[in-house]
């Protein structure tokens, strides 16, 4: 295994990473809200926000915003417990990232650290730059840090070995596994002890609405802005992450929602040329033939490219609307008449709605007629990608603590 986090040599078992982390830290066991994690994550989360990073990795700033000193107050108010009642960490978190989402792996692990946990963080070969750039601004941040961060996590790379995950899921309190279906339920077939339990973040797909009349009734800066949010939402981490849009619901009257289709693809091509985006040629092969595919299946009426940067295909019927990961920027559309129609269509594995237009009253409206069946997020366009504390469903910050009551 590849030492990542603390910087180090190569680990020879998984013996020998537990120990490194299993012993009694400098200053004492990790608590909720520990001053010394807090203080790591404060001074990585600068390092993030530096502009240098943020130029070359803008995606990293949401991350750096998250782990601001203010951010995490949020976070740990909310752990707060009454009289009697005591918060702990649970004990080691073992956490088992996606590679399409290099850096999630930071969100889950940074709350899980905050609530006094010891934690190891399998970071995937396949990983790509920015990864790259979190473990290294990680082992700067750690060179002003505490001991007991580098006493109490680690980072690792390794090869698929499922010796390895089992050794590391028997001695778990509790596992994190983000991934596809697939990678879930075999990850999930290696035991954990029989107090641990896991905490999955399987294969989800997310949606973007626009009201005809709202697009219709906005500001032409209003218009650019909305473009550039979808910008963010969508081609960051190339449409593959799993709140990222995969389809384009227009809502409201059809005819008017023609003219607002050609204005926002006229919108999105503007960001795009100004964002000076590059589409690497197997993308836009990806992307022509996935188009083609629906389109053969009969699900789409008609196709259009723009360039090879956006694809957009016009559904047969709304419900035919394809939840697999067809390339960047290619947006499958339909037009519905009111914001209740998507309830018959929305299933259990749908995350995150973008919105723009609607009022709150209509959103929760929404929400209560989806009833928890599906959509664990609606965010205004732009906000698709920032990571809260609670995540598909789970309130995380308490799922990585336990409680203890005390009664006299």
């Amino acid at each position: 295994m590849k030492r990542r986090f603390p910087a180090g040599p190569d680990v020879s078992s998984v013996d020998e990473l537990l120990a490194s982390i299993s012993g009694e830290p400098t200053g004492g066991r990790l608590k909720v809200g520990d001053e010394r994690i807090v203080d790591f994550l404060v001074k990585f989360a600068r390092k993030l926000l530096a502009p240098q990073m943020a130029r070359r990795y803008p995606e990293l700033a949401s991350l750096g915003f998250f782990l601001r000193r203010g951010e995490i107050g949020k976070v740990l108010k909310h752990l707060e417990t009454p009289a009697g009642v005591l918060r702990f960490g649970r004990g080691l978190v073992f956490h088992i990232p996606p590679a399409n989402v290099d850096t999630i792996f930071v969100y889950s692990w940074a709350l899980s650290a905050l609530a006094g946990n010891s934690n190891v963080v399998r970071i995937s070969p396949r990983s790509a730059g920015a990864a790259e750039a979190v473990v290294e601004a990680l082992n700067d941040a750690l060179r002003d840090a505490h001991p007991a961060v580098a006493q109490t996590q680690v980072m690792v790379t390794y090869d698929r070995d499922d010796k390895v995950t089992a050794a590391l899921s028997a001695a778990c309190d509790l596992r994190v596994i983000w991934g596809g279906d697939r990678a879930v339920n075999e990850v999930r077939k290696l035991p954990l002890a029989p107090h641990s339990r896991d905490v999955t973040f399987p294969d989800r797909a997310s949606f973007a609405l626009i009201s005809v009349d709202g697009w219709t009734k906005a500001t032409p800066e209003k218009k650019r802005e909305v473009a550039v949010g979808f910008y963010n939402d969508s081609y960051w981490f190339d449409q593959a992450a799993c709140s990222s849009p995969r389809a384009l619901f227009w809502v409201g009257d059809e005819v008017a929602g023609q003219q607002a289709r050609t204005e926002f693809r006229a919108e999105l091509s503007a960001v795009l040329e100004a964002k000076h985006h590059v589409v690497e040629p197997a993308m836009a092969v990806q992307k022509r033939v996935s188009a083609y595919g629906v389109a053969a299946d009969g699900h789409a009426k008609s196709i259009s490219f723009d360039g090879n940067a956006v694809a957009t295909l016009e559904l047969t019927e709304a419900a035919d609307v394809p939840r697999e990961w067809l390339g960047a920027g290619t947006f499958p559309f339909a037009t519905l008449p009111t914001l209740s129609a998507l309830v018959p269509m929305v299933q259990r594995k749908d995350q995150t709605l973008s919105v723009f237009g609607f009022s709150q009253e209509e959103l929760e409206a929404l929400a209560h007629d989806l009833a928890g069946r599906g959509i664990d997020r609606i965010v205004p366009f732009g906000n698709a990608l920032t990571f809260s504390d609670h995540w598909d469903g789970f309130d995380l910050p308490a799922e990585f603590t336990r409680l203890v009551t005390v009664q006299a």
